[in-house]
């Protein structure tokens, strides 16, 4: 029996290794995926990578509104979660008769660090080891930008961006950026008309989720910024961690340095 600390602080008991695993985030699940093939039972809606799993892997729900009779019936010996993409009063019913682990990625480091938490709870601690070992030295590998500012969109109707302590503001400074909503308050602040107005910044960057910013949203979001250059990018490289950090790093090798 090994017994675990998750990231609310709570003990998660296996008695084994896990062999039928539901994941409740999609950055998990991909990873899940790729370090123990075979043993996902369960995903969200969500969790479109790898593209295997949405045919061969029962869909319980979304990330917010999981569907807790599905998961139970699926008989799973873990179930994993983050404390940022679900809910804890679902964590907490699951829990009841499931073991739960709940991480918390907040930054680039942490989300190097759940790959061998991730490694450990599957026994799988080789595979984990090397999928860190080749994602921090791409990562290690990316350019700096000198301090640009930017601001990452999120949303819209309301404007919404990517704050201080979240893991898209991690991979922005990762790249040498700053961002100017980092001095907001909150994680993910509102952008009211008072807010605009003060903001500064040379790029604002429309994520392609969780808000599908398209290119007819461009000549609006330019209107509220007109010196600054508006450019989509794709969402998932900047803000899904574990096994999508490697094609990650491509993309935003790239993007940095077209």
């Amino acid at each position: 029996m090994a017994e675990w600390r998750d990231a609310l602080g709570r003990a998660v008991a296996l008695p084994a290794p896990p062999r039928r695993v539901v994941s409740l985030c999609p950055s998990i699940t991909e990873t899940v995926a790729q370090l123990a093939p075979g043993r996902l039972v369960g995903r969200t809606r969500w969790c479109i990578h790898p593209a295997s799993a949405q045919a061969e892997v029962a869909a319980c729900g979304g990330t917010k509104n999981p569907d807790l009779d599905a998961i139970r019936a699926l008989q799973p010996d873990l179930v994993l979660a983050e404390k940022e993409e679900n809910r804890r009063e679902d964590v907490e019913a699951l829990a009841g008769s499931l073991p739960v682990y709940v991480f918390d990625v907040l930054d680039v480091d942490g989300a190097l660090d759940m790959l061998d938490t991730l490694g450990a709870l599957l026994a799988r601690e080789a595979q984990a080891a090397a999928m860190r070992a080749r994602i921090a030295r791409a990562w290690a590998a990316l350019p700096r930008a000198a301090g640009t500012p930017v601001l990452y969109l999120i949303w819209r109707r309301p404007w919404m961006a990517a704050g201080a302590q979240t893991y898209i503001d991690a991979v922005l400074r990762r790249l040498g950026l700053c961002n100017v909503a980092a001095a907001l308050p909150g994680r993910y602040p509102e952008l009211g008309a008072a807010t605009l107005a003060t903001l500064e910044t040379h790029r604002v960057l429309l994520s392609s989720e969780p808000y599908p910013f398209a290119a007819k949203h461009e000549a609006e979001v330019q209107a509220l910024f007109p010196r600054a250059h508006i450019e989509r990018v794709d969402g998932e490289a900047f803000s899904w961690y574990g096994a999508r950090m490697r094609p990650a790093a491509d993309y935003l090798a790239g993007w940095l340095s077209p």
